[in-house]
């Protein structure tokens, strides 16, 4: 991680970590960063609905057009339609303003490439650079001036894209959307209208300061409460910005992203969509999916956590499925990122095809005692290796048999080192995650 961007783009409290003399920094270098000889070079901006999102997309734009380059503005709209668009209509980056599961005070700006994949850490590092104040880049003048593009036609394609990804009609199935107050408050409706489904949405009247609050991927218990209360057959979850997604079934249990990539790898593999049989997943998936793929002929490979290092495993290896427990799901026929609006097409056409009820989609699928715990501390790398962390975590282990595993790692989007444990006793992962915790917090303290 760079000194801004991390894992996830450059996220922060907004107008205090990240202002608006970042945005117009950032979109300075970009617009001068793509300009070609003799051509303007195109950047397409979508955000979520955080109040702060409107500043930041007018400084990004006015950065752009003070370089020399167009800015093309989807407003309101999702992190994937963003990578579709910028892949799919030719525009040399996109941008999406948005801080995904976090408070509305926090904002974030991510940036894609132009084949709709984050951006490398290479060219952060010259961003970072430029905003630290090394090198000057001049202003457009006359005629070399860029324009801002009203661009909703973009974020219309997208929907009709995700639309045409359905292979049946919805007819007759009651579906419960949360829309976390965010990106797909009129999105993912609308897509489930024009499928036919009978909708039942809540999250979906945003304010610019209610974006995931109660509600959405994060405060599942919502949507949970809907689909119960009026005998849904699913229900779907999603995110501020919609690059994840979790269901709950009709039960009102959470189907979360362990659930969702195991029985879309099965149906994958019995459709021969899943190639060389391999699911990528992360460090922190539950060692019980990885024994419950193995059980199905299914290979795993383990990546960091971030959605952008499960992608690079899955392009280097050619492979189809991808995901976190979060909710972000990659199917690489259809997006280069995770998709919360795909994820729920496709996990449609998996219950329909199935004959059954959603609660039955990953009854098969075997589920270790799992405790996490997030702790905020000051210095991420000197909280993880101070002695008497390393210490305790080399007691605990000893505890474990074996039969188990202990994971310490640093957020790549907040100030924080979060704990995992697993283990066929919950107790013992209790006492685990309860003995490093004080171990972090009296080295912190």
């Amino acid at each position: 991680m760079g000194k801004y961007f991390g894992t996830d783009g450059f996220r922060g409290e907004a107008n205090v970590t990240l202002t608006v003399e970042h945005a117009y920094k950032i979109g300075r270098f970009l617009g001068a960063y793509y300009n070609k000889k003799g051509t303007k070079s195109k950047i397409v901006i979508g955000k979520d609905t955080r109040l702060s999102s409107y500043m930041l997309e007018y400084a990004l734009a006015a950065g752009i057009c003070a370089s020399g380059a167009d800015a093309y503005l989807l407003h309101v709209t999702t992190t994937p339609s963003v990578a579709f668009v910028a892949k799919s209509e030719d525009f040399d980056a996109g941008i999406m303003i948005s801080a995904s599961h976090n408070p509305y005070t926090d904002n974030g700006i991510k940036l894609i490439n132009s084949d709709g994949e984050k951006m490398s850490d290479g060219l952060t590092d010259k961003i970072e650079e430029y905003l630290d104040g090394k090198g000057e880049i001049p202003l457009a003048k006359g005629e070399n001036i860029g324009r801002t593009v009203d661009y909703a036609q973009g974020r219309n394609r997208y929907t009709g894209y995700v639309i045409g990804c359905a292979r049946h009609s919805y007819k007759n199935i009651k579906i419960g959307i949360d829309s976390a107050n965010g990106s797909t408050w009129m999105l993912a409706k609308s897509i489930f209208d024009a499928l036919g489904a009978k909708t039942f949405v809540i999250g979906n009247t945003p304010n610019g300061t209610n974006i995931n609050r109660d509600c959405g991927s994060t405060h599942i218990e919502a949507l949970s409460r809907l689909v119960k209360d009026n005998s849904l057959d699913i229900g779907f979850a999603f995110d501020g910005d919609a690059d994840r997604c979790l269901a709950v079934d009709e039960c009102g249990n959470v189907i979360n992203g362990e659930d969702i990539l195991f029985f879309a790898a099965k149906y994958m593999k019995s459709h021969g969509d899943l190639h060389n049989g391999t699911v990528v997943t992360t460090v922190m998936s539950n060692l019980g999916l990885v024994k419950s793929l193995e059980n199905e002929g299914i290979k795993c490979i383990l990546t960091d956590v971030g959605d952008r290092f499960v992608w690079e495993k899955m392009r280097e290896g050619g492979y189809s499925l991808g995901g976190e427990e979060s909710g972000h799901i990659i199917f690489s026929k259809y997006s280069t990122t995770g998709d919360g609006l795909i994820t729920a097409i496709k996990i449609m056409e998996i219950l329909i095809e199935s004959k059954g009820k959603a609660s039955a989609l990953a009854k098969d699928l075997i589920r270790y005692p799992h405790l996490t715990k997030s702790i905020r501390v000051p210095d991420k790398d000197a909280a993880i290796n101070a002695p008497s962390v390393v210490k305790a975590r080399s007691e605990c282990e000893k505890t474990l048999h074996g039969e188990g595993r202990i994971l310490l790692r640093k957020s790549g989007t907040e100030p924080v080192v979060r704990i995992m444990v697993e283990h066929p006793s919950e107790s013992t992962c209790r006492e685990i995650v309860d003995s490093l915790s004080t171990a972090i917090l009296s080295a912190t303290s």
